[in-house]
């Protein structure tokens, strides 16, 4: 079967690997290697890979690549990327290949440098074939068509800023980003099409942006939280499927957890999102508190920082469902938490010199863990939470600093 031919426009031409000329004018993809991954022009041999590439259902959940993908698509594709050169201010799109242990040279992906709102801003699309996930491939190459973007002029004049953005939940596409230094800007409500749906309502979506000066790598530890064993209950990392465990907290006075840290089935999954959100900029260690038998969700036990990473302080959470209360459950999680807070991290611990916790005065419960758990009131605010009958109470300041400090 004879292969289909390329358009006069999309003939090869020679590469090079040099990545400080101006590319402003380059009619075919430069080639860019770091010595794993090579970015080059797609070509024809790639269909068959791209065709498998873009009828993945990863793709079709997180991109907006055109449902029905036909292998005379994917012909059409190389044949519009490889043109897209010759236009001055038409996206840059790369091939990614690689060599896996003991094989040879394959089709891995591509990658785009789209051009932004001005020639100085860009953006980035890329995606990998299945085959070649989980290798730390798709960081490589953000990396060399990132430098390129900096150090060259791909639309005339230098980028001064690469953007990102993806699907809230794409969290393969948030770790290449978190692995090239990408500062994480929040996400903005209703700003991406519904890649299965799209003529429904828009999706929310994370945005990040990188600099010429930033590191290309990781500002803060992406945080897994470890499986931590303890008496008649384990911590791990939660699932999405816990929320079903979880018990109504209508009795719980308001004041003694703010509404939207409140464990509850109907508001799990967004809570589940904002909790791992933290984790990837490494502000929060968050447990699912297990029984030890049945691995059921009894409810979560979390070491956060309010501002930034967790350095050398990080202030402890607790919360329970009310059927696992008054059996020790809280207090064997909180020590655990603990103990793993104040481990040197050579040991594997975070290495916390000082913890720090805050409880409403009238929740005995709670102050009960603390002081198990080897914590002292430092400081009580007057009157800070309204109570519900219309009354103020008090807030209790917690430490534990441990006597080796």
């Amino acid at each position: 079967m004879s292969r289909p031919e390329l358009p006069a426009a999309a003939v090869d031409a020679p590469r090079t690997d040099d990545t400080h000329v101006d590319h402003a004018a380059a009619s075919v993809a430069p080639v860019l290697t770091d010595g794993v991954v090579t970015l080059r022009a797609h070509d024809l041999g790639d269909v068959d890979a791209l065709l498998e590439q873009c009828t993945d259902p990863e793709m079709l959940r997180f991109t907006t690549v055109p449902h029905g993908y036909t292998r005379e698509m994917a012909v059409d594709r190389v044949a519009q990327v490889r043109a897209d050169w010759q236009q001055p201010g038409a996206d840059r799109s790369w091939a990614i290949a690689w060599t896996p242990e003991g094989g040879s040279p394959r089709y891995a992906g591509t990658i785009d440098l789209r051009p932004g709102e001005s020639p100085a801003t860009a953006s980035l699309g890329f995606a990998l074939h299945s085959a070649a996930r989980g290798h730390g491939l798709m960081a490589r190459a953000v990396r060399l068509v990132a430098r390129l973007a900096f150090d060259t002029r791909p639309w005339g004049v230098p980028v001064t800023r690469l953007h990102w953005r993806a699907v809230v939940g794409n969290w393969g596409s948030r770790r290449v980003a978190w692995a090239c230094g990408f500062t994480f800007h929040g996400s903005l409500p209703q700003t991406h099409v519904d890649p299965a749906d799209r003529t429904g309502p828009a999706l929310d979506a994370w945005h990040a942006s990188l600099g010429p000066d930033d590191a290309l790598a990781p500002g803060a530890p992406w945080v897994v939280p470890p499986v931590l064993d303890g008496d008649g209950i384990r911590l791990r990392p939660w699932r999405g499927d816990d929320g079903a465990a979880l018990e109504p907290r209508d009795d719980d006075p308001q004041h003694w957890m703010p509404g939207r840290s409140v464990l509850s089935a109907a508001t799990f999954a967004t809570w589940l999102t904002v909790r791992r959100e933290r984790m990837s900029l490494g502000q929060a260690v968050e447990w699912c508190v297990a029984d030890a038998s049945t691995d059921r969700a009894l409810g979560s036990v979390v070491l956060f920082s309010r501002d930034g990473a967790i350095g050398d302080t990080a202030e402890l959470g607790y919360q329970l469902n009310p059927g696992a209360r008054g059996r020790g459950v809280a207090t064997e999680a909180a020590r655990l938490a603990v103990a793993y807070a104040l481990r040197p991290a050579g040991d594997g611990g975070l290495g916390c010199g000082r913890l720090v916790a805050e409880t409403a005065a009238d929740n005995a419960a709670s102050n009960r863990v603390l002081e198990s758990a080897g914590f002292t009131v430092f400081g009580r605010e007057r009157k800070v939470d309204r109570l519900a009958d219309g009354s103020w109470g008090d807030g209790l300041h917690w430490e534990l600093v441990p006597p080796t400090r």
